[in-house]
């Protein structure tokens, strides 16, 4: 706690240790002490006072009220884009907590300007969102942080089918009396990633990129399931292609408690009393030597990653018969059937994956498709390449990933220039 004859040396000794670091300086405080805002604006501080209730806080050139402290984020990137120009881009984000914490322990979000010219600023739900959205120039959310419930149907437009946190709602609101709002990316557009089946009808049009002598890219094979106890269910697997083991998955792909909860499945009898929730996507299962390539697609840049995945069908059966023939459950968010980890088992993996090497080329010509047909910024996709016939088979989509896979000084600058280019692209439309 500083007083007015303490003020000097404090100042003095906090700018010694911070060194030259320019701008200006802000003192945050509950109530006013007039002789200690006078100094402290002498040394080219602004002190910032929150207003607190049975408290007399004076109006005066000398100081900046807030009402609460949560607006002191907007605060410092207002007099950062006032003491920058009018060039600066100003980025209002929302997304859960833990998610934005993430983001920023890797320096995703500063409020001073980045190298090409973005600030920052968090959006919360606490405070007016009006006048929050009135000093940003673009919004970036992650708009799945915030659904409670999504009922799909049978037509891809079922925006109001979906229900959103309050804050989310009075963004939504926003939007609508404001046309002229820019964001990043339209909630329009990031609703297939949220259906697995219209992800993988729209993965379909991959076909159109392959050519004569090179590997194959393609959705996975795939039937959408009503009633796992349906009498032709073994008929409409085979007409699909289907042939088990296979992946289980909700239709619901992210938003929802239960959208990560998958099973593969051995027989038909497994389908009976089966827990993943319903409607549900039956998907092939896809022997893929363990390996699994997560690429993200920032703006116009690609970028890949190598992660460890589930073993292929045979040691995956040896589990379901020690099991009692039971099908095998778990989270994708939390837990993975992985493959055993010795020697064999890494010798056989790196054998069956030489045969058949990844075609970045091919997979960077579906990643521009994709960002075409989706019209999204940020979004990252994950790529298995099958045992045998070499496919390159897209098994998942989704939106505003974290890329944490990828090095922060590639990743970030990556990041910054895609919202920056659909700012501006999305403005001139």
């Amino acid at each position: 706690m500083w007083n007015a004859s303490s003020v000097d040396d404090a100042i003095n000794e906090i700018l010694l240790s911070w060194g030259d670091i320019g701008g200006s300086c802000f003192y945050v405080a509950t109530c006013e002490d007039k002789d200690l805002t006078l100094k402290i604006s002498n040394h080219g501080w602004l002190p910032v006072v929150k207003r607190t209730v049975g408290v007399n806080t004076e109006e005066n050139s000398k100081l900046l009220l807030i009402n609460k402290l949560e607006e002191l984020p907007l605060t410092i990137c207002h007099f950062n884009r006032k003491g920058t120009g009018s060039s600066v881009v100003t980025v209002g984000y929302m997304m859960k907590p833990s998610r934005e914490e993430d983001f920023a322990k890797r320096g995703a979000f500063p409020m001073y300007p980045t190298q090409n010219g973005l600030i920052f600023v968090p959006l919360i739900f606490d405070l007016p969102l009006e006048s929050q959205l009135q000093e940003v120039d673009v919004v970036l959310h992650k708009a799945t942080d915030e659904i409670l419930t999504i009922e799909l149907s049978s037509s891809s437009e079922f925006s109001n089918k979906i229900s959103y946190s309050k804050g989310m709602q009075e963004l939504e609101r926003y939007l609508q009396h404001h046309p002229d709002c820019c964001v990043i990316d339209p909630l329009n557009n990031i609703y297939p990633v949220l259906d697995r089946l219209r992800i993988e009808e729209i993965l379909l049009g991959l076909e159109d990129l392959n050519r004569e002598g090179r590997c194959r890219i393609r959705a996975p094979h795939f039937v959408k399931v009503d009633n796992f106890k349906e009498a032709n269910l073994g008929e409409r697997l085979l007409e699909a292609k289907l042939y088990l083991p296979s992946i289980v998955k909700p239709q619901v792909a992210c938003g929802v408690a239960d959208a990560h909860s998958m099973a593969i499945t051995f027989r038909i009898e497994d389908f009976e009393d089966l827990s993943v929730p319903l409607p549900s996507v039956i998907q092939e299962y896809v022997d893929h030597s363990s390996l699994l390539f997560k690429f993200y697609v920032l703006g116009e840049k690609v970028f890949h990653a190598v992660k460890k995945s589930t073993p292929n069908a045979d040691v995956l059966f040896s589990s379901y018969e020690k099991n009692g023939l039971k099908p095998i459950t778990f989270d994708s968010l939390k837990s993975l059937p992985t493959a055993k980890e010795d020697k064999q088992c890494r010798d056989e993996v790196t054998s069956k994956t030489n045969k058949h090497a990844l075609d970045l080329g091919l997979v960077t010509d579906a990643a521009n498709w994709l960002k075409r047909t989706l019209d999204l910024t940020i979004f990252g996709f994950d790529v298995v390449i099958q045992e045998g016939s070499g496919d390159h088979v897209i098994v998942d989509v989704n939106y505003l990933p974290s890329f944490k896979e990828l090095p922060n000084d590639v990743a970030i600058p990556a990041f910054w220039d895609a919202v920056k280019a659909s700012y501006e692209s999305r403005r001139t439309s």
